[in-house]
């Protein structure tokens, strides 16, 4: 039984697929969304980048978007709701059913990348001398108003003081009080931006977030799955910002798009290697003279911007996740500049052997090794720097800092080996 609902959640998953994908591909976009249910099509929409939902939201109706809206819940209804321009917006709420009409209202007047522009409002509050019917009784409204059920929160003198787990209904008496039942909470400001959110969230792992307004009054819940949507968000944009492509390029998107997106960022790294290749080009006799050094010349270049780009991209995670500030970060950067001397040693020591074994020639064993050694050293610093110097200067260092980072550990890497190898060999 376990094995069919799985190849059935299996089978639905490939079908929500092919149809992004018919609809990514297709030229008619929008007749291919019509084919989907009504009752799918905002969930679908909420699947699509920034781009495709604004390229079927503009050629759809404002009925249509109506339609679409009332399966999905208010929060969500106002994500999708934020795209439109104010005007067609306005128009769209007028239709909406009086309960959701008010409530995406309410939450379109905060910041979108703000704690309240995360929440929902799928809760109620309860006192905590109220008996678990009472709740039970509160409960049924809302979920015959709303058809979900809600976060039971309570609260004393109208501040929170904690939540009710569901479960809790089915193990105790109607009669029994919910005060002893109280589990923590977790509490965010409105205006806390979403940083502060996962901090918050990765603090207290619990599976919910409670939002409260100036006075300490309850605003909304942020679910879990907000909160992961978020870190994705995060994730994929920094992956994209340390590839050099834009946010919203998508991998269907044509090939005209693609070099538009990618170009500038090409001629960056453009320039930066012909800094890279002004060094080597300086020691120039030393090469003719001694050919063997282009052999090991990537292998030096390779391993420190694998290097520098691990340490960054620890550091950036670092930044956005706020466990690393600019105020207390010399302890960071200490442990990554000790980090990428170890490692530097202990690669410095393979290569030298290696290199000593093939060539048999243990001095020019020792002239790789301490470049390596010198090199992952330099890779540790700028990829611990490079990161905290673009936020110090309000720049987002993912989408700069790989650049630099690779700058120097190719620059120096050269620089060290070339230069300790005319010193040395020659």
């Amino acid at each position: 039984m376990i094995n069919m609902k799985k190849k059935e959640v299996h089978k639905h998953n490939n079908h929500d697929s092919q149809l992004i994908y018919n609809l990514k591909t297709s030229k008619d976009n929008i007749n291919v969304f019509k084919e989907v249910d009504v009752n799918k099509q905002g969930f679908m929409l909420l699947r699509l980048s920034k781009k495709y939902k604004l390229i079927i939201m503009n050629e759809l109706k404002n009925k249509d978007i109506v339609n679409l809206l009332h399966y999905l819940d208010p929060d969500k209804a106002t994500d999708l709701l934020r795209l439109l321009d104010k005007s067609r917006r306005k128009r769209i709420i007028k239709k909406l059913k009086t309960d959701a009409k008010d409530k995406v209202d309410f939450l379109l007047k905060f910041d979108p990348k703000s704690a309240a522009g995360l929440m929902s409002l799928d809760y109620i509050e309860v006192e905590k001398d109220y008996t678990f019917g009472q709740v039970s009784g509160l409960i049924r409204k809302h979920e015959k108003k709303t058809g979900k059920f809600p976060v039971i929160l309570v609260v004393e003198e109208g501040f929170v003081i904690g939540e009710i787990i569901g479960h809790k209904f089915a193990l105790y008496s109607r009669r029994e009080k919910v005060s002893k039942h109280i589990k923590r909470a977790s509490t965010i400001q409105f205006n806390a931006d979403q940083k502060e959110v996962i901090h918050v969230f990765k603090k207290h792992p619990h599976n919910k977030i409670v939002v409260l307004d100036e006075d300490k009054s309850v605003l909304g819940i942020i679910y879990s799955d907000d909160v992961l949507s978020i870190l994705h968000d995060n994730s994929t944009g920094t992956l994209y910002d340390f590839a050099g492509v834009s946010e919203q390029e998508d991998v269907l998107d044509n090939f005209t798009l693609k070099v538009k997106n990618r170009f500038g960022w090409l001629v960056i790294n453009l320039a930066t290697a012909f800094l890279a290749a002004a060094v080597v080009g300086f020691f120039q006799d030393t090469i003719n003279a001694l050919v063997l050094l282009a052999v090991y010349m990537p292998i030096v270049a390779g391993m420190g911007g694998n290097a520098g780009t691990q340490t960054s991209a620890v550091m950036i995670r670092g930044l956005t996740l706020k466990e690393v500030e600019l105020k207390t970060c010399k302890k960071v950067l200490l442990n990554e500049v000790l980090a990428g001397i170890t490692n530097g040693i202990l690669i410095g020591i393979l290569v030298a052997i290696i290199a000593t074994v093939f060539n048999h020639n243990p001095m020019f064993g020792l002239v790789i090794g301490l470049s390596m050694v010198t090199n992952l050293f330099i890779a540790g610093l700028f990829g611990a720097l490079v990161p905290l110097i673009m936020k110090s200067l309000g720049k987002d260092p993912a989408s700069s800092a790989s650049v630099f980072v690779t700058t120097a550990t190719d620059v120096c890497g050269f620089f060290v080996f070339l230069g300790l190898a005319s010193l040395i060999l020659l």
